[in-house]
């Protein structure tokens, strides 16, 4: 998980999930709990998904 999506691309990373923001990669401290909460969960979801696919590349 990364806000540096061309960094990661760059060095040869194969499984990439963008994060929220540079500062709060896995969160954002603008919602709510309960929203923050789904979101990461949302990305946690992205992030296992990612590591279950085939490995592109």
């Amino acid at each position: 998980m990364t806000s540096a999506l061309p960094i990661a691309k760059m060095i040869g990373s194969n499984r990439v999930i963008l994060g929220h923001g540079i500062v709060h990669v896995a969160g954002d401290p603008s919602l709510s709990p309960e929203e923050e909460k789904n979101l990461r969960r949302q990305l946690v979801l992205r992030a296992m998904d990612a590591l279950e696919s085939e490995e592109k590349g």
